[in-house]
């Protein structure tokens, strides 16, 4: 099923678009969680305290995006309110594991050193899905006359993304051909998510 297809079947029904905005607040807080403990001890920047804080704000603005649809769903993460609770679990933890797997064999790094790296290479990554992700979202939410609403995270994204490719060219100068290949790990990852929602989504009464 074609991304834009699937989130126009997901806004159709309220208990799963409440999942679905669950799921995305889930995968923001584990985010900023990530970044939190990627932080130096002392050498920590001023940047990253902001995307750890932006992207907590996030999660917290898209759970409250849910009482737009029912004030009573989806008030934990448990389980039962997330869409495909497990590939959504996994998703951010593999791809912080394989980054950092990737960029132990390609950069001569101590344990800080590659904390920081996978912050980089691995928010870079989440940032360019992001920047895909919401707009598609949002255009759905715009042509449903929904009163959930996503763009003020669509240009806090962008803005990050630009951070990050400034980062980048600090750590790095041939910092792109890595990037890539944190990329082709990232699709991979987000395919495996989208294909297990689109499963769940297929087996929804819409009648």
């Amino acid at each position: 099923m074609e991304f834009h297809h699937l989130l126009q079947k997901i806004v159709q029904d309220n208990s799963t678009h409440a999942k679905w905005l669950n799921t995305l607040s889930f995968m923001e807080n584990a985010g900023a969680r990530k970044i939190s403990k990627c932080e130096h001890p002392v050498s920590v920047t001023l940047i990253q305290l902001k995307h750890a804080a932006e992207e907590h704000r996030h999660a917290y603005y898209l759970k409250k995006q849910i009482a737009k649809i029912h004030p009573e769903l989806c008030k934990t993460y448990k389980s039962e309110e997330l869409m495909a609770p497990i590939a959504t679990r996994q998703y951010l933890h593999s791809l912080d594991t394989k980054a950092c797997r990737y960029l132990r064999t390609v950069f001569q790094l101590n344990q800080e050193e590659l904390k920081y790296a996978a912050y980089l290479f691995v928010t870079y990554a989440i940032e360019v899905r992001a920047d895909e992700l919401y707009p598609v979202y949002q255009d759905i939410l715009t042509k449903e006359a929904s009163k959930v609403m996503v763009k003020s995270i669509i240009l806090e994204e962008e803005g990050h993304l630009e951070e990050m490719i400034n980062q980048l060219n600090e750590f790095s100068g041939d910092w792109q051909q890595h990037a890539e290949n944190i990329l082709k790990i990232e699709k991979a990852l987000y395919n495996q998510w989208i294909d297990a929602i689109t499963e769940e989504v297929s087996q929804l009464d819409y009648a």
